[in-house]
Protein backbone atom coordinates (compact mmCIF):
# COMPACT_ATOMS: atom_id res chain seq x y z
CA UNK A 1 0.00 0.00 0.00
CA UNK A 2 2.80 2.36 0.90
CA UNK A 3 4.49 1.58 -2.41
CA UNK A 4 1.28 2.30 -4.32
CA UNK A 5 0.90 5.71 -2.61
CA UNK A 6 4.57 6.49 -3.19
CA UNK A 7 4.32 5.50 -6.87
CA UNK A 8 1.13 7.55 -7.28
CA UNK A 9 2.74 10.61 -5.71
CA UNK A 10 5.85 10.18 -7.84
CA UNK A 11 3.77 9.84 -11.03
CA UNK A 12 1.75 12.93 -10.12
CA UNK A 13 4.94 14.89 -9.48
CA UNK A 14 6.38 13.83 -12.82
CA UNK A 15 3.24 14.93 -14.68
CA UNK A 16 2.88 18.20 -12.78
CA UNK A 17 6.55 19.22 -12.91
CA UNK A 18 6.66 20.12 -16.63
CA UNK A 19 3.39 22.04 -16.39
CA UNK A 20 4.69 23.93 -13.33
CA UNK A 21 8.00 24.66 -15.06
CA UNK A 22 6.17 25.88 -18.16
CA UNK A 23 3.95 28.23 -16.14
CA UNK A 24 7.06 29.54 -14.38
CA UNK A 25 8.75 30.18 -17.76
CA UNK A 26 5.69 32.08 -19.00
CA UNK A 27 5.71 34.19 -15.84
CA UNK A 28 9.44 34.84 -16.22
CA UNK A 29 8.90 35.77 -19.88
CA UNK A 30 6.18 38.28 -19.05
CA UNK A 31 8.32 39.68 -16.24
CA UNK A 32 11.17 40.11 -18.73
CA UNK A 33 8.84 41.95 -21.09
CA UNK A 34 7.64 44.16 -18.24
CA UNK A 35 11.25 44.85 -17.33
CA UNK A 36 11.86 45.90 -20.94
CA UNK A 37 8.99 48.38 -20.76
CA UNK A 38 10.28 49.65 -17.42
CA UNK A 39 13.78 50.14 -18.90
CA UNK A 40 12.20 52.13 -21.71
CA UNK A 41 10.36 54.36 -19.22
CA UNK A 42 13.56 54.97 -17.25
CA UNK A 43 15.57 55.73 -20.41
CA UNK A 44 12.84 58.06 -21.70
CA UNK A 45 12.81 59.91 -18.37
CA UNK A 46 16.60 60.32 -18.36
CA UNK A 47 16.63 61.46 -21.97
CA UNK A 48 13.75 63.88 -21.48
CA UNK A 49 15.42 65.42 -18.46
CA UNK A 50 18.64 65.90 -20.43
CA UNK A 51 16.77 67.51 -23.35
CA UNK A 52 15.25 70.08 -20.98
CA UNK A 53 18.55 70.87 -19.25
CA UNK A 54 20.50 71.14 -22.50
CA UNK A 55 17.69 73.14 -24.11
CA UNK A 56 17.92 75.71 -21.31
CA UNK A 57 21.66 75.87 -21.88
CA UNK A 58 21.08 76.45 -25.60
CA UNK A 59 18.73 79.34 -24.93
CA UNK A 60 21.45 80.96 -22.85
CA UNK A 61 24.66 80.18 -24.75
CA UNK A 62 23.76 79.82 -28.44
CA UNK A 63 24.61 82.58 -30.88
CA UNK A 64 22.20 81.47 -33.61
CA UNK A 65 18.53 82.35 -33.22
CA UNK A 66 17.72 78.99 -34.85
CA UNK A 67 19.63 77.15 -32.13
CA UNK A 68 18.03 79.25 -29.38
CA UNK A 69 14.59 78.50 -30.83
CA UNK A 70 15.45 74.81 -31.10
CA UNK A 71 16.52 74.84 -27.43
CA UNK A 72 13.24 76.50 -26.43
CA UNK A 73 11.28 73.90 -28.35
CA UNK A 74 13.20 71.12 -26.56
CA UNK A 75 12.38 72.65 -23.17
CA UNK A 76 8.69 73.10 -24.02
CA UNK A 77 8.05 69.74 -25.71
CA UNK A 78 10.15 67.59 -23.40
CA UNK A 79 8.78 69.26 -20.26
CA UNK A 80 5.28 68.33 -21.44
CA UNK A 81 6.34 64.76 -22.29
CA UNK A 82 8.20 64.47 -18.96
CA UNK A 83 5.00 65.44 -17.09
CA UNK A 84 3.02 62.79 -18.97
CA UNK A 85 5.73 60.21 -18.33
CA UNK A 86 5.76 61.11 -14.62
CA UNK A 87 2.03 60.38 -14.40
CA UNK A 88 2.46 57.10 -16.29
CA UNK A 89 5.36 56.04 -14.06
CA UNK A 90 3.39 56.86 -10.92
CA UNK A 91 0.50 54.68 -12.14
CA UNK A 92 2.97 51.84 -12.82
CA UNK A 93 4.82 52.26 -9.50
CA UNK A 94 8.06 53.18 -11.29
CA UNK A 95 10.34 55.63 -9.51
CA UNK A 96 11.93 57.94 -12.06
CA UNK A 97 15.39 59.50 -11.71
CA UNK A 98 15.64 63.06 -10.41
CA UNK A 99 19.14 63.87 -11.66
CA UNK A 100 20.88 63.78 -15.03
CA UNK A 101 22.21 60.42 -16.18
CA UNK A 102 25.95 59.77 -15.87
CA UNK A 103 26.31 59.90 -19.68
CA UNK A 104 24.55 63.27 -19.93
CA UNK A 105 26.48 65.09 -17.20
CA UNK A 106 29.78 65.22 -19.14
CA UNK A 107 27.96 66.51 -22.23
CA UNK A 108 26.29 69.27 -20.23
CA UNK A 109 29.63 70.14 -18.64
CA UNK A 110 31.40 70.24 -22.00
CA UNK A 111 28.67 72.35 -23.61
CA UNK A 112 28.57 74.74 -20.67
CA UNK A 113 32.20 75.69 -21.40
CA UNK A 114 31.39 76.60 -25.01
CA UNK A 115 29.64 79.63 -26.42
CA UNK A 116 28.74 81.20 -29.73
CA UNK A 117 29.18 79.24 -32.96
CA UNK A 118 31.25 76.53 -31.22
CA UNK A 119 28.36 75.90 -28.83
CA UNK A 120 25.86 75.94 -31.70
CA UNK A 121 27.73 73.25 -33.65
CA UNK A 122 28.44 71.02 -30.65
CA UNK A 123 24.90 71.27 -29.27
CA UNK A 124 23.23 70.60 -32.60
CA UNK A 125 25.55 67.68 -33.33
CA UNK A 126 24.59 66.15 -29.96
CA UNK A 127 20.88 66.79 -30.60
CA UNK A 128 21.05 65.20 -34.03
CA UNK A 129 22.70 62.04 -32.69
CA UNK A 130 20.40 61.88 -29.68
CA UNK A 131 17.18 62.30 -31.65
CA UNK A 132 18.18 59.62 -34.16
CA UNK A 133 18.58 57.22 -31.23
CA UNK A 134 15.37 58.42 -29.54
CA UNK A 135 13.25 58.03 -32.67
CA UNK A 136 14.50 54.44 -33.08
CA UNK A 137 13.83 53.57 -29.43
CA UNK A 138 10.36 55.13 -29.39
CA UNK A 139 9.46 53.49 -32.70
CA UNK A 140 10.55 50.11 -31.32
CA UNK A 141 8.55 50.55 -28.11
CA UNK A 142 5.47 51.76 -30.01
CA UNK A 143 5.43 48.54 -32.03
CA UNK A 144 6.94 45.93 -29.72
CA UNK A 145 6.10 47.21 -26.23
CA UNK A 146 4.11 44.86 -23.99
CA UNK A 147 2.50 47.33 -21.59
CA UNK A 148 -0.40 49.04 -23.39
CA UNK A 149 0.03 52.35 -21.53
CA UNK A 150 3.78 52.54 -22.15
CA UNK A 151 3.24 51.58 -25.78
CA UNK A 152 0.59 54.34 -26.11
CA UNK A 153 2.98 56.92 -24.61
CA UNK A 154 5.69 55.93 -27.09
CA UNK A 155 3.24 56.08 -30.01
CA UNK A 156 1.91 59.48 -28.94
CA UNK A 157 5.40 60.96 -28.41
CA UNK A 158 7.03 59.51 -31.56
CA UNK A 159 5.69 62.12 -34.05
CA UNK A 160 7.05 64.95 -31.88
CA UNK A 161 10.47 63.28 -31.75
CA UNK A 162 10.40 62.79 -35.53
CA UNK A 163 9.69 66.53 -35.87
CA UNK A 164 12.59 67.25 -33.52
CA UNK A 165 14.87 65.10 -35.68
CA UNK A 166 13.89 66.97 -38.86
CA UNK A 167 14.34 70.31 -37.11
CA UNK A 168 17.70 69.18 -35.70
CA UNK A 169 18.85 68.18 -39.19
CA UNK A 170 17.84 71.55 -40.63
CA UNK A 171 19.33 73.55 -37.76
CA UNK A 172 22.54 71.51 -37.67
CA UNK A 173 22.93 72.03 -41.40
CA UNK A 174 22.46 75.79 -40.96
CA UNK A 175 25.04 76.13 -38.18
CA UNK A 176 27.37 73.29 -39.15
CA UNK A 177 28.27 74.57 -42.61
CA UNK A 178 29.62 77.99 -41.76
CA UNK A 179 32.79 78.98 -39.99
CA UNK A 180 36.18 77.37 -40.21
CA UNK A 181 37.00 74.09 -41.91
CA UNK A 182 39.30 71.57 -40.22
CA UNK A 183 42.19 72.83 -42.33
CA UNK A 184 41.79 76.26 -40.76
CA UNK A 185 40.73 77.87 -44.05
CA UNK A 186 37.50 79.80 -44.23
CA UNK A 187 34.62 78.11 -45.96
CA UNK A 188 31.56 79.60 -47.56
CA UNK A 189 28.01 79.03 -46.47
CA UNK A 190 27.73 75.96 -48.67
CA UNK A 191 30.60 74.28 -46.85
CA UNK A 192 32.92 74.51 -49.87
CA UNK A 193 36.33 76.17 -49.67
CA UNK A 194 36.36 79.51 -51.41
CA UNK A 195 38.33 79.35 -54.63
CA UNK A 196 40.52 82.15 -55.91
CA UNK A 197 39.16 83.69 -59.03
CA UNK A 198 41.36 83.13 -62.08
CA UNK A 199 43.34 86.22 -63.20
Amino acid sequence: MKNAILLGTLALAMVAAPAFAQSKQKAAGSTGKQASDQRFVMAAAKGGMAEVELGKLAQDKASSDQVKNFGKRMVDDHSKANDELQTLAKNKNITLPTDLDAKDKPLKHRLSKLSGPAFDRAYMNAMLQDHRKDVNEFRMESTKGQDADVKAFASKTLPTLEDHLKLAQQTEKAVGTTGTAKSGKKVGTAGVKKQRSPR
